[in-house]
């Protein structure tokens, strides 16, 4: 008689691409949210009202007038997320002012808004990311109740070496580049560090930014990671604060990819995507609210941060009708929905998302 434990378990976690009919999704809380602990790796990557507000009011408590609007909408989020059929889970509430360290620095936390950063989700494995901003150190801690559970359940969960983060990591006197100097990064090549929002997926196939929060070594850990069933290839940005890929370029379905033409330079897209169809995302429409500007940790583009339910239908910001337009131009259809205040807390439909399960299969888009 077979051992019921040596069967393999059908995993909960299944995800291969942006676009695949999405079943389960795991979405970020604003409880605890904590303005972030003043860092050159932070100041150097947001706005710069945003960063002289955390340079005076790091470890402090976001203010209700920021939260109040934003957890409204993510409320409304879920409840759209839901009504479509799509299970959501959600991390464990954290007070995110509790101060932490390790032998060489301390911090105070931030929050668990975006699931984006700090996971990264390929085929049945969750990958917890190295991440560079100190704050952010023990995010992924506020997962493992959901992750351990995904583990019993079937799936593979894997933990990115931890990184140090002591000054090694970081250029010192770091000042951005200007507009007509080459690109240049925060980060040395110290250790592996990555967000998971800086890749996006497309079967076996993967897109990359390197960044500010992203090094080679980063990239090339995820490569020998995957091992020789996946490919990953870089995507040039002329982003001078380049954080996250997905204001900049966004697989949208299969042969479809959203990119951002400020940041990118279509002729240097990578030869892989000579056959799809690059889709230009418009000008973002102009944010009115003079709070909102000074307080989003994020650029214009949130516009294109959209969140894919299958191949066809694809939640965006109201706000931006010039993207609802253009998407339902190139064929998609665009659900509107709610998420302007969330900029402050680090993005919006995209970023404050982890999509878990989608149903499909591993498949090649590129030959």
């Amino acid at each position: 008689m077979t051992d019921p434990a040596s069967e393999p378990l059908a995993s909960p976690v299944s995800s291969h691409n942006e676009w695949d009919p999405l079943e389960e999704v795991v979405v970020g809380r604003l409880d605890g949210a904590t303005i972030p602990s003043s860092h050159p790796v932070v100041a150097c990557n947001v706005p710069r009202w945003t960063a002289r507000m955390q340079g005076l009011a790091g470890g402090v408590k976001y203010p209700r007038m920021l939260i109040e609007p934003a957890q409204h909408e993510l409320d409304q989020f879920v409840i759209l997320l839901e009504s479509l059929g799509i299970t959501v889970r959600r991390p464990d509430a954290v007070d995110y002012r509790q101060r932490f360290g390790t032998p060489d620095w301390s911090s105070r936390g931030f929050c668990n808004t975006c699931p984006r950063d700090c996971l990264l989700v390929i085929g049945d494995e969750i990958i917890e990311t190295p991440m560079a901003w100190p704050c952010r150190y023990f995010e992924t801690h506020s997962y493992r109740a959901i992750l351990k559970d995904y583990f019993r359940r079937g799936a593979r969960w894997t933990a990115a070496p931890k990184p140090q983060l002591t000054d090694a990591l970081f250029e010192a006197d770091f000042s951005l580049p200007a507009v007509d100097e080459p690109l240049r990064y925060i980060l040395t090549e110290f250790e592996p560090v990555f967000d998971a929002a800086d890749f996006v997926r497309a079967g076996r196939d993967l897109f990359v930014t390197r960044s500010n929060v992203t090094n080679r070594m980063g990239i090339d850990w995820l490569r020998r990671h995957l091992g020789p069933g996946y490919r990953i290839h870089e995507i040039e940005s002329r982003c001078r604060t380049p954080m996250h890929i997905d204001t900049t370029f966004i697989p949208l379905a299969p042969g479809k990819v959203l990119v951002n033409p400020e940041y990118i330079n279509v002729d240097r897209l990578p030869d892989v995507l000579s056959s799809w169809d690059i889709l230009i995302a418009p000008e973002p429409n102009p944010i009115s609210g003079r709070l909102l500007k000074i307080t989003s940790m994020c650029g214009k583009w949130l516009s294109m941060n959209v969140l894919m339910i299958d191949e066809k239908r694809v939640i965006a910001e109201r706000h931006h009708t010039a993207m609802l337009r253009a998407l339902e131009s190139w064929g998609f259809e665009p659900i509107p929905c709610d998420m302007l205040h969330y900029a402050p807390f680090g993005g919006s439909f995209h970023c404050a998302t982890l999509d878990v399960r989608r149903r499909g299969s591993l498949e090649s888009y590129f030959h």
